[in-house]
């Protein structure tokens, strides 16, 4: 057995595969939401802002499911520095790093844990996938929470510059 077999082998956190996005992606795909397409009226924009909303639910439902699951399983529960869910003020939940005693949170604890001595060798390459995890989940959930934010924000203006448009046309056809 090779090093990268064995060391794949002796693993305990399993990040996602393509297999786990693919329902996501396929949802997007068949609304519209990638690749992009014209716009025809609020409703799509109001439409396109709601699957936004939706695929980011799923994918957190998904960093749940399957991430965080693994992260406060054994033997990582036992880890001072656990990887742990965020919820922010707009609702969206992001993954953390935190002590066990909720005294602290952010990647330094993540630093702090993987060059620690008191860390064992077998997990560092667990963490370490953690970590590249955490980060590329985030930035997915927060593209979403943005694009689905900034077309709601468009959908508002369009319904506004609709607004005006026909009090301005309806005030042109009045004799």
């Amino acid at each position: 057995m090779t090093t990268t077999s064995a060391s794949a082998a002796a693993r305990r956190f399993h990040p996602l595969e393509q297999a786990d996005f693919q329902r996501l992606e396929h949802t997007a795909s068949l609304k519209g939401l990638f690749p992009f397409k014209p716009f025809k009226g609020k409703g799509a924009l109001t439409e396109w802002a709601s699957q936004c909303n939706k695929l980011r639910d799923d994918l957190i439902e998904l960093a749940q499911r399957r991430v965080l699951a693994q992260a406060i399983a054994y033997p990582f529960r036992l880890l001072p520095v656990q990887l742990a869910q965020q919820t922010t003020g707009a609702g969206t939940v992001f993954l953390r790093w935190r002590r066990s005693d909720r005294s602290a949170m952010g990647v330094a604890l993540w630093q702090e844990l993987i060059t620690s001595s008191s860390t064992p060798d077998a997990l560092i390459d667990d963490i370490y996938a953690m970590e590249v995890q955490r980060i590329v989940l985030n930035m997915q959930i927060s593209l979403l929470h943005t694009l689905g934010r900034q077309a709601e924000a468009c959908a508002s203006k369009v319904a506004e510059a609709e607004a005006i448009y026909l009090r301005q046309t309806t005030r042109a056809a009045m004799p």
